[in-house]
């Protein structure tokens, strides 16, 4: 036989090896397609385009549009810790928390002229308030249920903020700009991809909030009209009507009548309060010929018609009679629940309402004013239904949450401040 060329021998030995080579890159593909579909599963998926760009798809989210849609758990996978460790460098390269807050309020309000006008707040206030909102939020992005819960929470003070997508998306790209040209190379793709999630994520819930919760809103306040005895509508014409009189010179007489309906008013709940318990003792001392007058009588006089009377009523029937902080949060709960709406307004409320109860004796639990207030509305509102429930549970989660941000702080800060 004729002897095989040099050649021909390694021309033969390629062939034979590019199979092998062939099976194991195909091997080596199916291999990294199911560890992508792994990390795609319940978890944000990262997708490489032509342009190089790392795209995150977070379920119903992305880095390029707003949804406002829905609000579910965002869970970013991979690109969470990317988030946290970007956040961390531009913290540490800012130098100070308050350079990087600075830092982040200019560029937001540089970007954005139109919007400056909403930037009501002192600027040294707004800046300790947005950056403790970033760093909040970004401390729980590997965390979708606390995450969730951050944003809803930031979301309810935003309630009276008209935010739009066209301003998401413009203080969206300031953020991840600033970043970026602060960071440089060490702002990955990852990284930038899932800050634009995470705050596509933040304003679309915002949005969400704001529209959902119209309802809840509108619900407490037509509510709370049938509960606390008032008209819709009635305390406002009042006060304008009221307001037209000062204007004009009539100051005094306005006054006057008013400090006289709201004398008239304590007696007229004072005298209702003394017959809760006496109407039985009253119609044993009355005879037998007047049973049937005292039984009308105990039956208009005694049950509350209001709901401070109410809940003084149900309060001593559930044994929280000698609880003295829920006197403190009886006597500001109209402020807060005509101030809903109103985030600023509810977080001084609330504040207000933390000194008071700060002086308070006894423990403390909050939950218990919630049972007697459910009670006592639903005594009181006529078409009780699951909206009631749920936007009242709703409005105390959320009282609750910001009075135990200042839960045993007071006492602390007298001490500091009478050193």
């Amino acid at each position: 036989p004729r002897a095989m060329s040099f050649e021909e021998g390694s021309n033969s030995e390629r062939q034979l090896s590019e199979p092998d080579a062939t099976l194991e890159h195909e091997e080596v593909e199916e291999v990294s397609n199911e560890g992508a579909d792994e990390d795609g599963v319940g978890s944000g998926a990262a997708s490489v385009a032509q342009s190089g760009e790392v795209k995150v798809t977070a379920g119903a989210y992305n880095a390029e549009e707003v949804n406002t849609e829905v609000f579910e758990d965002l869970v970013l996978g991979a690109a969470a810790q990317e988030v946290q460790q970007v956040w961390s460098m531009f913290l540490r390269n800012a130098g100070s928390r308050d350079a990087a807050a600075e830092a982040i309020y200019a560029a937001v309000y540089d970007a954005a002229p139109s919007m400056q006008s909403m930037f009501k707040t002192p600027r040294a206030v707004m800046v300790i308030r947005l950056m403790t909102g970033l760093s909040q939020i970004i401390s729980e992005v590997h965390n979708p249920r606390g995450l969730k819960t951050a944003v809803e929470a930031i979301g309810f003070l935003h309630l009276h903020l008209e935010v739009t997508v066209p301003r998401v998306a413009v203080v969206r790209d300031a953020i991840v700009d600033l970043l970026q040209m602060e960071l440089g190379d060490d702002m990955t793709p990852l990284a930038r991809s899932g800050l634009r999630t995470v705050l596509n994520y933040v304003g679309g819930a915002y949005i969400f909030v704001r529209v959902k919760y119209a309802e809840r809103l509108g619900c407490l306040a037509s509510s709370w009209a049938q509960a606390a005895g008032k008209e819709v509508g009635g305390d406002a014409e009042a006060d304008g009507e009221r307001g037209e009189e000062d204007s004009t010179g009539q100051d005094s007489g306005a006054v006057a009548e008013a400090a006289a309906v709201e004398a008239a008013t304590k007696a007229k709940a004072a005298k209702s309060k003394k017959s809760w318990f006496r109407g039985s003792s009253a119609g044993s001392s009355s005879g037998k010929g007047s049973a049937d007058s005292t039984s009308t009588d105990f039956k208009n006089s005694s049950v509350p018609k209001t709901y401070n009377d109410m809940f003084n009523f149900n309060a001593a029937v559930m044994g929280f009679a000698s609880r003295t902080w829920m006197q403190e949060v009886l006597t500001s709960f109209d402020n807060i629940v005509t101030n809903a709406s109103n985030a600023a307004r509810l977080q001084e409320e609330c504040d207000v309402l933390s000194l008071k109860i700060g002086r308070c004796k006894g423990t403390i639990v909050l939950p218990e004013y919630k049972a007697v207030m459910l009670a006592s509305l639903r005594s009181l509102v006529k078409d009780w239904g699951s909206l009631h429930e749920v936007s009242w549970s709703w409005l105390w989660e959320n009282i609750e949450r910001m009075l135990k941000q200042m839960m045993g702080k007071p006492a602390k800060q007298e001490v500091a401040l009478s050193s």
